[in-house]
């Protein structure tokens, strides 16, 4: 029976991808079909998602949405594998980092109807920022359903694909670049006397709240950040030190260099 959604796929961000698909009832677990590489993940994630799971790539290509997400490395040989399986009538989505609209096209099929996308690592608590792309061969209709797929496990825009090497930056690398500030701000409240795994908490849910402060207020940064710095008080002390270390400028830095690096993988 042919499936609603199918993976080719099924690590850390297939899955959470499937988690959120699911949660939100865009498809029920007898309607997902994903394929991976060993009987054990078999297995463990047959258990675990509750879904159809097959050793076959092609068997998860009977679907009317198909997701790629496999590692970039990996998807020239599965797209060989499986492109005899695939027709226009399906809606395929790429989450590989690399391969842009036209590299997926060649290795695919030029008529096929191809989204890339690129979420990021907080998909897997429901949390992704995800940036879409696509060309004409794609419907409205379509687009609102690739939405719609990835504001289940986040949220998600789509974007001129020419951005996608600064989604990189902003959305795709810069996880990491915010883990590294909460170890710093923790360390700092560990040289105050803060116990580790406090300060972790502390220092995390003090960039949850701040993050959802931007989304839900819809206000500046820069007005929300002077509504906590009182005249002459401690916050506007801690600023002047940021600016005295540059934090700024190795924040825009980082995000920057990532999106070169990302330009330089595209052109290869």
């Amino acid at each position: 029976m042919r499936k609603k959604i199918g993976f080719i796929g099924a690590g850390n961000m297939g899955s959470a991808m499937i988690k959120g698909i699911i949660a939100n009832g865009l498809a029920s677990k007898d309607e997902v079909i994903a394929s991976c590489h060993t009987q054990e993940t078999k297995e463990r994630l047959s258990a675990e998602l509750g879904i159809e799971m097959t050793l076959d790539n092609k068997e998860a290509c009977d679907a009317d949405v198909l997701f790629f997400a496999v590692k970039p490395a990996v998807l020239p040989g599965v797209a060989a594998e499986v492109k005899d399986a695939l027709t226009t009538e399906q809606l395929i989505i790429s989450v590989a980092a690399g391969f842009d609209l036209k590299k997926l096209h060649a290795i695919l099929g030029d008529e096929l109807h191809i989204v890339r996308t690129m979420p990021n690592t907080p998909a897997m608590v429901g949390e992704a920022m995800s940036a879409l792309c696509a060309d004409d061969k794609i419907s409205d209709e379509q687009k609102q359903q690739a939405l719609g797929l990835f504001n289940s496990f986040g949220k998600a825009e789509f974007v001129d694909e020419k951005l996608m090497d600064a989604v990189t930056g902003v959305s795709g690398s810069s996880p990491a670049f915010i883990y590294m500030i909460i170890e710093a701000m923790a360390d700092a409240a560990v040289a105050e006397g803060m116990p580790r795994k406090q300060a972790y908490i502390f220092a995390a849910q003090s960039v949850l709240g701040s993050a959802k402060m931007v989304l839900e207020t819809g206000k500046h940064p820069g007005e929300l950040k002077d509504a906590v710095t009182s005249p002459a008080g401690t916050t506007i002390e801690g600023v002047a030190a940021l600016e005295r270390d540059g934090m700024r400028a190795a924040m825009i830095d980082a995000v920057r260099t990532a999106a070169k690096k990302s330009k330089e993988m595209q052109s290869k």
